[in-house]
């Protein structure tokens, strides 16, 4: 997981649902400069998980790798630490 990083989603888009393809990841609840405090989240064994920041539903979804998430737009990619 360190080479690759731990996945970041957002729900700026505001919908009722994003569904993911990790079990641990980081909710950064909006896009910044509206983000709130960067939240590790970890469903263990569980399929679903509620942000304590922002209340976005996160679903597990075995079709979707990683960072992959649906909608797609509620990934995060931060392009200033890529380059």
């Amino acid at each position: 997981m360190a080479a690759t990083g731990i996945p970041h989603f957002h729900n700026d888009p505001g919908v009722a649902v994003v569904h993911v393809g990790a079990h641990e990841f980081m909710c950064i609840g909006a896009k910044p400069p509206f983000d709130h405090p960067h939240v590790f989240l970890d469903m263990g064994s569980d399929n679903e998980i509620i942000c304590p920041y922002c209340s976005t539903l996160f679903k597990y979804e075995p079709s979707l790798k990683g960072a992959e998430c649906t909608p797609p737009e509620c990934a995060w990619h931060d392009t200033a630490k890529a380059a």
